[in-house]
């Protein structure tokens, strides 16, 4: 067996230990020591030979072991030697333990005693305070009792020599003095009123002393020395003396006289009279006063602090003085020239005030300076007593917003005065009826035209507006609505006693009588600039109320004054047209512009106004009801002028009728006759029914349209009802008939009203009467519509045939009731449906005879179906 010896010196250094220490491969230990031995094998030419590598693993083998076994007894002997550590240490730190526990103790024992010796310290202190504040209190009354008497024998020398000693004595002198006044109320005796008098002139000798010393320090600019006097006087009596001193000498307030005349602002004044202008939104000279204003208080916020004792007073009486003086002057001096021009303009200069002042104020609420709240105790009768008992003077520190809830102040007192009660709601209502009345002059004067021709036009517009108006003067708080109708009339040359003679024909052009909806828009914007100067301008809690008030003003403009002087206007022109005359359908653009405008005008209310009376539900009820009451009359003005439009459309077209030639149905055999396609009344009420079609189409939507269309087609439906029973008809103008009817059924058709389909096809069939030959008569009056109707019905129509002489006998002996009978109820239910749908048309003939007149009124059903503006209220309407 090879022997350790035996290795070679690489595999030898490979068995050493440090090698297995850290990272450890087998696979890499084995084949370096195999390295050798595998290049032997392969350079030996004979076959493999594996006793060389036996050999060397053997031995490494036994070397292997050696070294375990030297780990091992080196381990065992490492633990050993750790174990030991370990006892020595768990020894150590248990001796370290009690010591430490002793010492806890003994630090335990020494707080407990400096415990004790603190506690009997603090009873000492407070023995020891308690007689100082004896001792002051008797020295305090010792001085006082001695300062008194020496005033009683007229003796100031002392007090003299302690004002003499510089600031420390004058600031003793001050609460002496302060004291012994309060101690010259209180004494009662023989020589008091003498002493009182002799303290009161010291009292003031000195104040003026004080006050010259602080003058002539603030003339030199000495801040210290300045305090020391206003901390001196505060001690005295409040320091209020030196505090207005202070204000009424600042550079800010001497010779500052500003006048509006030093800037030039003629863009500025020349279009705040203008309501198509915006709002001005700053003025230079007010810009530059609130400029100087900002940069002044943030150099005298430092200044006070540094000066005064108590600065947020000293800010206080300088800001009151600010905004009693030089704001509220130059303010004065806007309002009065915006004044001068019109309510408009002093408004909006209200307006552009109120805004960068408050703008102003929220930037000066950011010099917040931190108060100093003084005891009163100093100045109340009773200090003497609190003195002699033993109460002590304190001052106590605050930081209240003193400063802002004095500006907060100040700003609504400045504006008090243009704003309380009813005084700016009076005249922003009384500037919208200057507006308005001045916008619709021209279109109330071309109107009142209408007086010349129909006196009873304005009737019941002139009525409600001199009603509103005479508020104005019978009662003493006048609403703004009268105001606004008093001007409204005023402006358009209106007199409630119709006394009033003004020429009406000056320059008035056709064009300004016409709805427009650039007015309305500008009536709406201005308004909308009214409700948002209201809102910025009056408190919260009556907005709901003064923008109600506003609502009215808008109502009796754009409602009264515009939409139904519009609706009245077009009434009366169809009531003095001439029937005879085919009827202008003009009014129809009118209600078509009336809907706009009121869809228009009830959409700015839901959207602007409503919102603004949310908080109070009383308010909101009220507009609510107003609104719709205002809408409603409009609404039922509208109504009126579209029935008396289909008036006058179905009095022209019974008009046209009547002009039917008795021989139009009986022409002579000649071209001529054949020639014409529709007789003349017929080409006439075509015309005139499709100029009404594309009216209705332009001016008139959903459900409106659809019910104008069909009261004007079952009204002339009426009318050839009666029509065709009026003129004989022979067998070649049965051809011109059915030409005729043909084309009243287009252009009905082209109404698309499905109510009136079945009445003009009934008519349609029932022209063809005189076309059948006699013999199927009997049966063609027998199918169909027709069919449906009682042969008795239709035997004035059929009397109308040429022919009818020659074969009536043998119609007659061919009826058959019972066979009539027997013939409609074997009908299916649909076709007994159909002759139920038909029952309108029965009744029409049943009600026509001949030589009966026809009727010309809306059914009352028509007459309540119109909506006006109903987009914006309710879902009547398109």
């Amino acid at each position: 067996m090879q022997h350790f010896g035996d290795l070679d010196p690489a595999t030898e250094e490979q068995l050493h230990l440090n090698n297995f220490e850290g990272k450890f491969d087998v696979k890499e230990f084995v084949g370096s020591i195999s390295e050798r031995l595998i290049t032997q094998s392969k350079a030996s030419s004979g076959p493999f030979d594996p006793k060389p590598f036996i050999r060397t693993f053997e031995a490494v083998v036994d070397k292997l072991i050696s070294v375990r076994k030297d780990v091992q007894a080196k381990t065992e002997q490492m633990e050993k030697s750790v174990r030991v550590a370990e006892r020595e240490y768990s020894k150590k730190m248990a001796d370290l333990n009690r010591g430490f526990e002793a010492v806890g103790s003994s630090f335990s024992t020494m707080e407990s005693k400096m415990n004790e010796v603190g506690r009997t310290a603090v009873r000492i202190g407070e023995q020891l305070e308690s007689i100082h504040v004896e001792r002051q209190r008797a020295q305090a009354a010792h001085d006082l009792i001695d300062y008194y008497n020496q005033f009683s024998r007229g003796d100031t020398s002392r007090l003299d020599a302690l004002k003499k000693e510089g600031r420390e004595g004058r600031s003793q002198v001050a609460v002496i003095l302060r004291r012994l006044t309060t101690v010259a109320r209180e004494v009662d005796l023989p020589s008091a009123d003498k002493t009182r008098e002799n303290i009161d002139k010291y009292c003031e000798k000195f104040e003026k002393d004080m006050i010259y010393l602080f003058d002539r320090c603030y003339r030199k600019g000495d801040p210290k020395l300045m305090h020391h006097c206003a901390q001196t006087l505060l001690d005295f009596n409040g320091g209020a003396s030196c505090v207005q001193i202070y204000v009424n000498q600042h550079d800010f307030f001497m010779n500052k006289v500003r006048d509006t005349a030093n800037h030039s602002e003629d863009l500025l004044w020349n279009t705040v009279s203008k309501p198509d202008e915006s709002p001005p939104k700053t003025e230079s000279g007010l810009a530059e006063l609130f400029g100087e204003i900002r940069a002044t208080v943030a150099q005298e916020s430092q200044i006070v602090q540094a000066v005064f004792p108590n600065p947020p007073f000293v800010m206080q009486v300088f800001l009151q003085r600010v905004f009693a003086q030089s704001i509220q002057q130059y303010m004065e001096q806007l309002l009065t020239k915006g004044s001068s021009l019109s309510d408009l303009a002093y408004l909006r200069i209200l307006q552009l005030v109120h805004n960068q002042t408050s703008n102003l104020v929220e930037d000066l609420k950011a010099h917040e300076l931190p108060s100093m709240t003084p005891s009163k105790s100093s100045l109340e009768i009773s200090e003497f007593r609190r003195v002699l008992s033993g109460a002590m003077t304190v001052s106590g520190t605050s930081t209240t917003s003193v400063v802002s809830a004095m500006l907060e102040n100040a700003m609504a007192e400045l504006f008090v005065p243009y704003i309380e009660g009813q005084k700016y709601l009076d005249r922003e209502s009384k500037s919208l009826g200057e507006l308005y009345a001045g916008l619709l002059a021209n279109f109330t004067r071309y109107h009142m035209r209408m007086q010349k021709v129909k006196s009873s036009m304005f009737d019941r517009m002139v009525d409600r507006l001199g009603a509103a108006a005479a508020n104005t003067t019978t009662s003493g708080g006048s609403s703004t609505s009268a105001q606004a109708a008093a001007l409204i009339m005023r402006y358009g040359g209106i007199s409630s006693d119709r006394i009033q003679e003004k020429s009406l024909e000056d320059t008035v052009r056709e064009e300004d009588g016409l709805l427009s909806i650039d007015v309305a828009e500008k009536m709406l914007k201005w308004h909308a600039e009214a409700v948002g100067r209201c809102v910025e301008l009056t408190s919260q809690n009556d907005v709901p109320k003064n923008t109600f008030i506003l609502l009215r003003v808008l109502a009796e403009a754009i409602g009264a004054a515009y939409l139904e002087t519009a609706i009245e206007s077009a009434i009366a022109r169809l009531e003095v047209a001439d029937p005879k005359l085919e009827p202008s359908l003009q009014p129809l653009e009118v209600l078509r512009s009336v809907d706009l405008i009121c869809h228009l005008w009830q959409q700015y209310t839901n959207m602007a106004l409503f919102p603004l009376a949310a908080s109070s539900v009383t308010v909101r009820r009220e507009m609510t009801i107003f609104n719709n009451q205002t809408v409603s009359r409009i609404e039922g003005a509208a109504n009126t002028l579209i029935q008396r439009i289909a008036d006058a459309i179905i009095t022209w077209l019974s008009l046209q009728l009547s002009k039917q030639k008795k021989n139009d149905f009986k022409p002579r055999n000649d071209d001529l006759s054949f020639a014409r396609v529709n007789t003349e009344p017929c080409v006439i009420c075509c015309d005139i029914l499709e100029k009404v079609r594309d009216a209705a189409i332009q001016s008139i939507s959903g459900k409106n349209r659809e019910t104008f269309l069909t009261e004007i087609g079952v009204s002339f439906h009426s009318l050839l009802l009666d029509h065709l029973r009026r003129y004989p008809v022979s067998a070649t103008g049965g051809l011109m008939l059915a030409k005729d009817l043909k084309s009243y059924q287009d252009i009905v058709a082209s109404f698309n009203i499905p109510a009136l389909h079945e009445r003009f096809e009934f008519i349609r069939q029932l022209g063809n009467v005189f076309l059948v030959r006699p013999e199927i008569l009997r049966s063609y009056i027998t199918e169909n519509y027709l069919g449906r109707i009682d042969s008795a019905l239709l035997k004035p129509y059929l009397a109308q045939r040429s022919d009818w002489g020659q074969f009536e006998t043998r119609f007659n002996e061919n009826v058959d009731v019972e066979d009539v009978a027997t013939d409609i109820a074997s009908r299916g239910p649909k076709d007994r449906f159909k002759m139920a749908k038909l029952g309108t048309m029965v009744k029409d003939l049943e009600g026509l005879k001949l030589g009966d007149g026809i009727s010309m009124s809306i059914p009352s059903g028509f007459t309540g179906s119109f909506s006006i503006g109903g987009r914006g209220l309710n879902n009547n309407g398109t």
